[in-house]
């Protein structure tokens, strides 16, 4: 159902991919928008359980689009390191796709939040985090993003040596 990866040698295990994605601090939700549209949106998130998880408003563009086509692509860039002499990039990344859903349940919108909560602000006491979710909880929409496919890809400069040179 997804495409394979066509320079092989550029891709990045299942295990970088989770480190990236667990050292990332924003990346790029992708929906279909209005009128057939690509929306892509800059975002935070958490990563958990093989989730993704995001949260905003409970009203715009995002969540309409979420709510017309549930199917959307994730990209966190972890590395952009611009070799102007080479005319290039020595790049890292990873896309994530799958299905994602506005959160209704109480119980899980409060997991979410608490996880990003501790993501953010990891030095932060539960009791300061439930009080800061409470204060923004009317206001609170949490989605989750069920990873279907996940692929990663570095510049083959960052591969180590003993992995062989560009395709």
């Amino acid at each position: 159902m997804f495409r394979e990866m066509r320079r092989k040698k550029q891709v990045l295990t299942q295990e970088k991919n989770i480190e990236i994605l667990n050292r990332g601090t924003s990346g790029v939700l992708a929906l279909l928008g209005d009128e057939g549209y690509p929306y892509a949106i800059p975002i935070s998130y958490v990563y958990r359980n093989e989730k993704l998880y995001f949260h905003g408003a409970k009203s715009g563009h995002k969540l309409d689009a979420i709510r017309a086509c549930n199917k959307a692509s994730f990209c966190v860039i972890d590395q952009d390191h611009v070799v102007p002499q080479k005319y290039t990039t020595f790049f890292r990344s990873v896309i994530a796709f799958g299905k994602i859903r506005i959160l209704e349940d109480e119980k899980e919108i409060l997991s979410a939040a608490e996880s990003l909560a501790i993501k953010y602000y990891p030095e932060s006491t539960k009791a300061s985090r439930q009080k800061e979710i409470e204060t923004y909880w009317e206001a609170l929409c949490i989605m989750e993003f069920s990873i279907e496919h996940i692929t990663g890809k570095e510049s083959i400069e960052l591969k180590p040596q003993n992995e062989g040179a560009a395709e």
